[in-house]
């Protein structure tokens, strides 16, 4: 089992940064592939970044490429969500996951544990 907190979500102008962090309580941490996922309001909750266990690969959507930087700190059992350059459409619930398969993956589905989410909103 995997406990999951999210914190960090907030009020932001458009164009400002926010840091979202997700910290894990359980056993293995280092052993999850772990992710970012977000539901704005009245739609489906879509894929925002992945890591794999050992922080080596990193995954993103089309959307926030080149804004989000997904990374994690094994020694912490912590996972962050760098939000730089926020758009009005970034506004959404934000949660983190855990997935048993070390190598990560964009699919919603295969993700065995969640947090409960962090609301961030950016203003224009």
């Amino acid at each position: 089992q995997v406990q999951l907190v999210e914190s960090g979500g907030g009020l932001v102008q458009a164009g400002g940064s926010l840091r979202l962090s997700c910290a894990a309580a359980g056993r293995s941490f280092s052993s999850y592939a772990m992710g970012w996922f977000r539901q704005a309001p009245g739609k489906e909750r879509d894929f925002v970044a992945a890591v794999t266990s050992s922080g080596g690969i990193r995954y993103y959507s089309d959307s926030v490429k080149g804004r989000f930087t997904i990374s994690r700190d094994n020694a912490k059992n912590t996972v962050y969500l760098q939000m730089n350059g926020l758009k009005p459409e970034d506004t959404a619930v934000y949660y983190c996951a855990a997935d048993r398969r070390r190598s990560g993956s964009t699919n919603q589905e295969t993700y065995d544990y969640w947090g409960q989410g962090t609301q961030v909103t950016v203003s224009s």
